[in-house]
């Protein structure tokens, strides 16, 4: 099965340093993965594996990432299928092309939900930001010029937040769906 693996929180501003091109070698060193891409610096990894269970091909990753970088790195994984459904379900007012607009998603990580991030980071300021949660993603486009005027940009860094979540512009996830046919 083609699995997607978003690293929370590494290669920013010189903190949680792990080398893409390492941790592929480890990834592949470990027998359980094969096919394995990395894209950008900023943990994005694109593998297959017989294993079925998103949760354990996170474990393992975290567990090599622990061993081998001495980093408790979260991970959200997701499969190839998922991502397709995600943008398949993308909502009509996002527009990819507009460079004033700095297009994310926001990938929620289990046990926390939509409801609880929500809560925690409040109401969006809708003159400059937009929310639209599908599943365990929110897209969450909001004007590049004004993103400190934003309600949640300066939050998502914050409290149980962040170490919940993990954010991917939409021409990465984009990418990454394309790496995965490759």
């Amino acid at each position: 099965m083609k699995y997607v693996v978003f690293l929370r929180g590494i290669n920013i501003s010189g903190k949680n340093k792990i080398d893409m091109k390492i941790l592929k070698k480890y990834l592949i060193d470990c027998d359980l993965f094969s096919n394995v891409i990395t894209y950008l610096n900023s943990g994005n990894v694109i593998l297959d594996s017989d294993i079925k269970d998103e949760d354990e091909i996170g474990n393992i990753v975290r567990k090599i990432i622990r061993n081998d970088f001495s980093l408790d790195i979260p991970c959200y994984v997701t499969t190839r299928d998922e991502l397709l459904e995600l943008l398949s379900n993308t909502p009509s007012w996002l527009n990819s092309q507009d460079k004033s607009i700095y297009n994310n998603i926001i990938f929620i990580m289990p046990p926390y939900d939509y409801l609880r991030m929500s809560k925690e980071l409040g109401i969006i300021n809708d003159k400059y930001e937009k929310i639209y949660n599908y599943k365990d993603a929110v897209f969450w486009p909001f004007d590049l010029k004004n993103y400190r005027k934003t309600y949640w940009w300066s939050k998502t860094s914050l409290g149980e937040v962040k170490d919940s979540i993990t954010i991917r512009t939409y021409n990465t996830i984009k990418k990454a769906l394309q790496l995965c046919d490759k």
